[in-house]
């Protein structure tokens, strides 16, 4: 739990993203997907755990199909005040435009209670096998971040679990996200392939 490196990586005299601190937040564990068009289109999971936002970059985005095995590379901390983030990154790292794609709170799958939650969740997250039920607009129901052995230290498969929020139709992420979002307008007006065609 730091924030070292997450300060270390960015130069807020430039960046709109939040500093941020270490917050205890005695009210429900809060998560946010932001997806972010930086060089890459991209979706980042953000899970609250001790006074921190623990994140990983989810390429193809999450999925509610269980048959779904989604790639999710473990990044640096981010600050609890980062789940209400959004905007432009000028410039730097993670340069690009940053939107909420879905959010609200979460509980451990087996959930211990209040006091023990967190302790269960690190514990999880201790044995790269991460088990959780997220209650958002998008995304319901039980799901598990696994830790790939044997390959990158940072790499995970974000998996739903079969539940009553699960679907067996193919899921796409991009299809879930409004044409009106801000990445959309931006990249209808940045599409270089119709302005070749011109």
């Amino acid at each position: 739990m730091s924030l070292v490196k997450y300060k270390k990586k960015r130069n807020f005299n430039s960046t709109p993203e939040p500093a941020g601190e270490i917050k205890k937040n005695s009210a429900s564990l809060s998560f946010v997907v932001q997806r972010h068009k930086a060089s890459r289109l991209h979706y980042d999971l953000r899970l609250e755990m001790d006074g921190v936002l623990k994140s990983w970059a989810v390429p193809k985005g999450p999925s509610m199909n269980p048959a779904d095995k989604r790639l999710a590379m473990m990044v640096e901390d981010h600050p609890y005040s980062y789940k209400d983030f959004k905007g432009i990154i000028p410039s730097g790292y993670g340069a690009g435009i940053v939107e909420i794609w879905d959010k609200g709170t979460y509980t451990g799958i087996d959930d211990p209670g209040k006091n023990g939650i967190e302790k269960y969740l690190k514990a999880g997250l201790k044995a790269g096998n991460l088990k959780f039920t997220l209650k958002g607009k998008k995304l319901k129901g039980e799901f598990a971040l696994v830790k790939i052995k044997g390959n990158q230290e940072n790499a995970w498969l974000l998996i739903k679990h079969r539940d009553a929020f699960a679907t067996d139709d193919a899921y796409d992420s991009e299809k879930e996200t409004p044409a009106s979002s801000p990445i959309n307008k931006w990249l209808k007006e940045n599409d270089t392939s119709k302005k070749k065609a011109r």
